[in-house]
């Protein structure tokens, strides 16, 4: 799988996880705790897609 893909594919869950956490945020039965572990899954996706696009910058 080439780099782009795999940025692609990181880029697409993490649009997914946004989508899911607003809707969890519109329900009042949501449990708190599940939205805070989407959010951290979010966050993590983003950290990795940040350091992924860092090192094609290098490249350059």
């Amino acid at each position: 799988m080439s780099l782009q893909t795999h940025l692609s594919q990181l880029t697409r869950k993490h649009e997914a996880l946004e989508r899911e956490i607003h809707q969890a945020t519109l329900r009042p039965s949501e449990d708190d705790l599940h939205i805070a572990e989407l959010k951290r899954r979010k966050l993590l996706l983003k950290d990795e897609i940040n350091r992924l696009q860092a090192g094609v910058d290098t490249l350059h």
